[in-house]
């Protein structure tokens, strides 16, 4: 699970960036709200934590401009007014949970875990991904082609289904970085062209239909063989 995290608060938000990273979430910090509106937009979280009053653009401005471009990524809003009518504004802007400060850590990470099961059932919900003879679980992030399994790295599932659900569409090689890698990581931008290598290695020998072709200068984009 990705988690953006949009707290001022530097003290506090890099401890809380700690926990949740001890807990096997990859997380990326803003401490503005104009930066976590940006860092948002990129849609490729799982969950953002958002406190209300923020510099550069408060909390409310930042669900509302979220929601604005259809982003339904779940968001906990953080406040340290705890009256009903901060509340109720909070959760009209977008917001699907709220915590009152100060909040323990053990609380955040129970409403984040409630979240998480929240998305698995919708996920759970939504048909087989499908492309050619290729087969997507995104529930179970298996592959299979020709009904016969596909071994995949974790990363490797990400970057097929990213290309699976951008069927016929062309992904800048940043689009992908950052969808599959987010922003605070140490690989370099290259590593999109090493799995992309990988997956065509393990997926496109297998008779599988289809087909990930380089757009120079560009990205790449996954078409079906028959197209």
């Amino acid at each position: 699970m990705r988690i953006l995290l949009i707290e001022d608060e530097k003290i506090l938000a890099d401890t809380l960036a700690h926990v949740l990273k001890k807990q096997g979430y990859q997380t990326d910090v803003s401490y503005d709200g104009e930066s976590g509106l940006d860092n948002a937009l990129s849609d490729i979280y799982d969950v953002i934590i958002l406190d209300r009053m923020l510099p550069r653009m408060n909390g409310v401005d930042v669900i509302k401009g979220i929601r604005g471009e259809g982003i339904t990524t779940p968001v906990i809003f953080l406040t340290a007014i705890g009256g009903v009518k901060e509340k109720i504004a909070g959760l009209d802007a977008g917001a699907d949970d709220y915590l009152v400060k100060p909040f323990s850590t053990e609380e955040l990470l129970a409403r984040i875990r409630a979240l998480g099961r929240r998305k698995d059932k919708d996920i759970q919900e939504t048909n087989i991904i499908s492309a050619g003879s290729i087969r997507y679980n995104p529930n179970q992030l298996t592959v299979t082609c020709n009904e016969e399994e596909v071994k995949l790295t974790f990363k490797e599932a990400q970057l097929l289904e990213l290309l699976l659900l951008n069927k016929n569409k062309i992904l800048s090689k940043d689009k992908i970085f950052d969808k599959v890698w987010g922003f605070n990581t140490e690989s370099e931008i290259t590593i999109v062209e090493i799995y992309i290598h990988h997956l065509r290695k393990k997926v496109l020998w297998k008779n599988s239909g289809i087909q990930i072709e380089t757009v120079r200068g560009v990205g790449y984009r996954l078409k079906e063989e028959s197209q």
